[in-house]
């Protein structure tokens, strides 16, 4: 594993010089991940931290997150029996059935990707 980090010597301690990249701010997914991994698994995080690897983690989280739940959506809404027609019926059945749907598909997601 090659090291790039470079070092200032305050006093007797050398503190390494870290630098944060330029990034875009982090999803509701991606900060999830963060404090999960913050939480429960510190040394991976110090890790990819210092590795420069936790931004990208967590960014290809958020996107994933995202792809599977657009994936994911039509079939739960289908077996649910979510319509156009039904929404045009009767609006708050709708409004239920989906946040039902999205819940279920994030509860699945979430244990698949963030917590694990």
């Amino acid at each position: 594993m090659e090291n790039n980090l470079t070092y200032t010597r305050n006093g007797d301690y050398l503190i390494p010089d870290l630098k944060l990249e330029e990034t875009k701010p982090l999803g509701r997914y991606g900060r999830m991940r963060r404090d999960y991994l913050k939480e429960h698994r510190p040394v991976l995080f110090n890790a990819m931290m210092v590795s420069g690897k936790l931004y990208p983690h967590l960014s290809e989280i958020e996107q994933t997150m995202n792809r599977r739940l657009e994936q994911m959506m039509p079939e739960l809404m289908q077996a649910a029996g979510v319509t156009e027609e039904l929404k045009a019926r009767d609006p708050m059945t709708w409004v239920g059935l989906m946040n039902t749907c999205k819940a279920q598909a994030e509860e699945i997601l979430l244990t698949e990707l963030i917590y694990s």
